[in-house]
């Protein structure tokens, strides 16, 4: 997707504020387009030569650009110069919290991994312990990017994160080292992004996955829970609250109860969670190495047992009938998704995504158009399992060209 075009004049703008509205639509086209020259510069922003020259100086002294390199193997000179962004003025760092494990990756402000950890955490871990293992990975991570600061970064957790505060909310569900965690990370000087994990993997899925030509999706997340985030006209929507995609507790037939507020069973989460799923394969004779295990078993510890399930059900001629019955349930999700917010996409992500790929994605799809007169594609995500620690990454990177984006003057 191309950087906007629009360029500032004083006529609308005081001379500074058009210096960094130009400056920060050269630093997009230069993200997005790659390294262009000062003539590149000015024939996709519309500006005047002596205005381009201009904000290339600026840049150059802002440290924010260099040359790069030459256009042409014949041109020599200074309209020959490539100017990019230099990538190593900030790093991004994105951390993705689960039950049992933390990943950590450093990345330049380009966005591109320098570096990357996983500490597995212990059932039964004392909480500072936990935090105390999780902060040496991202010191060694810093530390083998060469980044000692400053940095920005971006946490993805499960739970609920108000949108006015900032807080994680649904503790009492969650390991006690996830707050712990978080409040050692905000007490660094270094700002601290907090986001739901199902909308980290959204971003990732509409930057570099199933959905980068769609404005607007819905990512339905079926791993070990249930939950979906919702991106329209291209922002991410959390809700008054932060709960927007809390399908889990959507009441849904099929199920022996309702859900409440304190647990959604006999919601969403009945049909389309894990341990649903593992009950549902052994109604149809399904079965795989490993899946033997709880339903509710942490997806951590090696493949999740619905993950297995499902790609069984595909190897399995006769594993139709069980992959029919699944994909019934998730429509019932995807068709209230759609009844209210008319997406036009609905992305199928989180490990029963991941596993039951395209196949899974057009039975649903069928399933859907059966259900709703509203024109519905479903895809198969392709961020996997990296989903949330990517969308990190690219939230931690929008954080910072934010910030540094913003010079001039």
């Amino acid at each position: 997707m191309h950087a906007p075009r629009t360029v500032a004049t004083g006529r609308t703008a005081s001379p500074s504020t058009a210096r960094r509205i130009n400056d920060r639509i050269a630093l997009q086209l230069l993200q997005s387009e790659g390294p262009l020259t000062a003539s590149r510069l000015k024939s996709l922003t519309g500006l005047s030569r002596p205005t381009v020259a201009d904000l290339v100086e600026r840049l150059q002294e802002a440290g924010l650009i260099a040359v790069v390199g030459e256009s042409g193997v014949e041109r020599r000179g200074p309209n020959a110069r490539l100017y990019g962004i230099v990538a190593d003025r900030a790093h991004l760092v994105g951390l993705d919290l689960r039950t049992h494990r933390a990943t950590v990756a450093v990345a330049d402000l380009l966005g591109r991994t320098r570096a990357e950890r996983t500490v597995r955490i212990s059932p039964g871990t004392p909480e500072k312990r936990a935090v105390a293992a999780t902060r040496k990975a991202l010191d060694a991570a810093l530390r083998t990017a060469g980044a000692p600061g400053p940095h920005t970064l971006a946490v993805g957790a499960p739970g609920l994160v108000d949108p006015a505060t900032g807080r994680l909310g649904g503790t009492d569900r969650l390991p006690a080292w996830h707050a712990g965690l978080i409040a050692a990370l905000r007490a660094r000087a270094a700002p601290v992004l907090l986001e739901n994990e199902v909308n980290l993997a959204a971003i990732a899925e509409q930057r570099d996955g199933a959905a980068r030509d769609r404005d607007t999706f819905v990512l339905l997340w079926l791993g070990h829970g249930t939950g979906a985030a919702v991106i329209l006209d291209g922002r991410l929507r959390r809700g008054a609250s932060g709960g927007a995609g809390e399908i889990g507790f959507l009441p849904v037939p099929g199920t022996a109860a309702l859900p409440s507020a304190h647990g959604c069973d006999g919601g969403f989460h009945s049909l389309a969670g894990s341990a649903a799923i593992v009950r549902l394969a052994a109604e149809h004779g399904i079965t795989a190495d490993g899946a033997g295990r709880n339903g509710d078993a942490s997806p951590d510890d090696g493949a999740p047992p619905a993950e297995a399930l499902v790609r069984a059900a595909l190897a399995d001629p006769a594993g139709g009938v069980f992959l029919d019955v699944l994909a019934a349930h998730i429509a019932l999700g995807a068709a209230a998704v759609s009844a209210v917010l008319d997406p036009g996409c609905v992305v199928l992500g989180g490990e029963i995504g991941r596993a039951g790929g395209t196949e899974l994605a057009d039975r649903v799809g069928a399933q859907l158009a059966r259900l709703s007169p509203l024109a519905t594609e479903v895809r198969a995500g392709t961020a996997g399992g990296r989903g949330v620690l990517r969308g990190a990454v690219l939230a931690a990177m929008d954080a910072a060209q934010e910030e540094l984006f913003a010079c001039g003057g």
